[in-house]
């Protein structure tokens, strides 16, 4: 039986996600009425987000327990939790116009420094995770955790400061 080579999908598919994700910054944005509250998407991406950190800290603990059946289990709900969160994601920034931040001073340093260590950290989360997912699957058990050392911190940041980012930049929705 031939093993199955995940390479090309990790890279496919990070390319992919990544240049949509771009590709969104230049599209011209929908304009009249959706038939639905297009504002109530951060939200649902905040509340995404929260279940990813949420997910990502139970696997931790289930993994330190040595309990790799409830560790898989963590992990695919928060590989469910970011799938939908992209799809939320894509679909308001493919409608919607950005939204500025109005805080000064210090605040927006403090706001543009987590957004920024976020945008960067998300687009490198993709491959990683990826890439470690299908480690494990793999049952390359001393690769996947070598990688596995840099994602989780990694993805559980994107997490945390994707809610932190929305908290901060909602009264300006």
């Amino acid at each position: 039986m031939k093993k199955f080579n995940y390479v090309p999908w990790v890279v496919g598919l990070s390319i992919a996600i990544n240049l949509i994700v771009v590709a969104l910054l230049f599209l011209p944005k929908i304009d009249g009425d959706l038939g639905f509250n297009i504002k109530l998407l951060p939200l649902l991406n905040a509340v995404l987000n929260s279940f990813t950190f949420v997910f990502l800290s139970a696997a931790l603990f289930m993994i330190i327990r040595k309990n790799v059946k409830w560790h898989k289990r963590f992990i695919f709900a928060a590989f469910t939790s970011t799938a939908l969160f992209l799809v939320s994601y894509l679909t308001y920034h493919s409608m919607a116009e950005s939204t500025s931040f109005g805080g000064e001073g210090i605040i927006a340093g403090i706001y543009y420094f987590i957004l920024i260590t976020h945008i960067v950290l998300a687009a490198l989360i993709v491959p990683l995770a990826l890439l470690t997912l299908f480690r494990g699957l793999a049952m390359k058990v001393d690769k996947h955790r070598k990688i596995a050392r840099w994602t989780m911190p990694i993805w559980l940041y994107v997490s945390l400061t994707g809610v932190i980012v929305y908290l901060m930049i909602s009264p300006y929705y």
